[in-house]
């Protein structure tokens, strides 16, 4: 699946889950963004990973598959987990981007390299900052456009995940199938 059919399938959801009721400003969803950055960050104050071989057994090799199954399985080995609130970040860049009608070019290997080896020296969470930081710095500091600003985010949180050896693509189909699974704003506010 390309960046911009999981852009398309998140803002759907969005859409159908009453996330876009009313018109948001940017600097809204970049902190929902930011938000769930802090929660990856938290995740791995607890040393909270995903299990997914209890995730595999309990689910996955499991026939048929139930939605109920699914999410209990989910809630159970999967949810609050780094590599899940790594995906919820992207899920909200994938929705801002199908919000904004921004395209998602596919990054090069080379890009995600790059964004990779930018983690080399860093913590946890100064590699988190980093990615958090991103619109006010490269506004300010290289005059980025604010598609520019958000692909960059995106970029960041996909080289980092790369970096921690997290699947992120297999959390963010995990978490989107969840997703549709949950009540209008997943039971939020907004």
């Amino acid at each position: 699946m390309s960046l911009n059919e999981l852009r398309d399938k998140a803002y759907r959801n969005a859409v159908t889950h009453g996330f876009h009721n009313k018109e948001l400003s940017n600097e809204h969803c970049l902190c929902l963004v930011i938000s769930e950055l802090m929660e990856a960050v938290e995740a791995d104050r607890k040393g909270k990973r995903a299990d997914r071989e209890s995730f595999k057994s309990s689910y996955e090799n499991e026939e048929p598959h139930y939605n109920a199954d699914f999410k209990y399985s989910f809630e159970k080995y999967i949810k609050g987990c780094v590599g899940d609130e790594l995906a919820d970040a992207c899920i909200r860049l994938f929705d801002l981007c199908g919000l904004r009608k921004i395209d998602i070019n596919d990054f090069t290997e080379e890009m995600i390299y790059e964004a990779t080896e930018s983690c080399n020296g860093e913590t946890f969470t100064e590699s988190i900052y980093a990615i958090s930081t991103i619109p006010v710095r490269y506004e300010y500091e290289y005059g980025y456009s604010f598609e520019k600003q958000v692909k960059s985010m995106l970029l960041g949180i996909i080289g980092f995940a790369n970096y921690t050896g997290i699947d992120l693509l297999w959390h963010i189909n995990q978490k989107m199938r969840y997703n549709e699974l949950r009540e209008n704003k997943h039971g939020k506010r907004y």
